[in-house]
C-alpha cells in the first residue's frame, strides 16, 4: 500500500482517468449560477484542491479571472498546461493566503475534508473568509458522517494508452469520532500484467450540523441538494450537499 501522497504523486498523470466520469463543466456551470445568485458579481476566483485544473478551465472560460492552489506539485504542472492564462500555487487550504481578496473560493470533489481534524476545517474557514471581499461567496461540497454508507461505492473503467484503467472508490466512518476515510481502489491491466494500488485517505468526519456551526460564525450559509443539474434546496435526508457561503 502506497501513501497518500505516494500514490497521488505516482499517477498524478492517471489522475484525470480517475475522474473521467465527472461532468467538470456542469459543476463549473452551476456554481457559477450559485455565484451569480448570491455573490458579489465579482470575477476573482481561487479553486482549493485544484488538483490537474479541470474546474479552473471551465471557470476561465466562464470569464473569471481564475487561479488554484493544491499541495501537490505534479498535479499543478499539468493545470498549468492546461490553464496556462492561470496562477497556481503550492500550499494547504488550511493555511492559505492571498495577495488581492477574491470573490468567489471553490473547492470541488468533497476535497473539503482534506482538513486533516476539526481544528484545520476550522483554520480553512477561517482562511476563506479572511480572503474574500465582503459579499464574497464559499462553496464546496461535503458529506455528512451520520449518512455514510460503508457498503457503497462507484467504479468505472476506462482505456489509456493500451491498458485499461479500473477505478473504485467509497467513503468509510466508524461511526465515532472525526476521522473518516475515502477509500480508493485502482487496477491497470495491459495484456497479462494486472497492477494494483490500495490506499485510504484520512479525512476529517463532521456532519452537516458541526459544520454549519463552524461556518456561520463567518458567513450566511445555504445547503442545496448535490444536484449539478438543479438548484434546490437540501431536503435534510441526502447524505452530501452543496454550501453556498457568503461572507458576512
Amino acid at each position: 500500500m502506497l501513501s497518500t501522497t505516494a500514490l497521488y504523486t505516482d499517477l498524478s498523470c492517471y489522475y484525470d482517468l480517475m475522474c473521467a466520469d465527472i461532468n467538470y463543466e456542469a459543476q463549473s456551470r452551476q456554481i457559477h449560477r450559485l455565484h451569480q445568485l448570491f455573490g458579489n458579481s465579482g470575477k476573482k476566483h481561487l479553486d482549493l484542491a485544484c488538483g490537474t485544473g479541470p474546474h479552473v478551465r471551465h471557470f476561465i472560460d466562464l470569464g473569471y479571472q481564475s487561479s488554484g492552489l493544491d499541495i501537490n506539485q505534479p498535479m499543478l504542472d499539468i493545470a498549468l498546461t492546461r490553464c496556462p492564462e492561470a496562477h497556481f500555487s503550492l500550499g494547504n487550504m488550511c493555511q492559505f493566503s492571498v495577495d488581492s481578496k477574491l470573490d468567489l473560493i471553490t473547492c470541488f470533489l468533497y476535497s473539503i475534508h482534506y482538513s486533516n481534524d476539526l481544528a484545520e476545517l476550522e483554520n480553512c474557514i477561517k482562511s476563506v473568509h479572511v480572503a474574500l471581499n465582503k459579499g464574497g461567496i464559499f462553496c464546496f461540497n461535503a458529506v455528512d458522517k451520520t449518512l455514510i454508507n460503508n457498503n457503497s461505492f462507484v467504479r468505472h473503467s476506462t482505456e489509456y494508452e493500451n491498458s485499461e484503467f479500473t477505478f473504485q472508490s467509497g467513503w468509510f466512518y466508524s461511526g465515532d469520532g472525526d476521522k473518516q476515510a475515502l477509500k480508493l481502489s485502482i487496477e491497470k491491466s495491459t495484456q497479462e500484467q494486472t497492477q494494483c494500488w490500495q490506499d485510504e485517505h484520512a479525512m476529517v468526519a463532521v456532519n452537516f450540523k458541526q459544520l454549519t456551526a463552524l461556518l456561520s460564525p463567518y458567513f450566511e450559509v445555504h445547503l442545496f441538494e448535490h444536484d449539478y443539474d438543479a438548484i434546490m434546496p437540501w431536503n435534510r435526508r441526502s447524505g452530501n450537499a452543496l454550501f453556498a457561503c457568503v461572507k458576512i
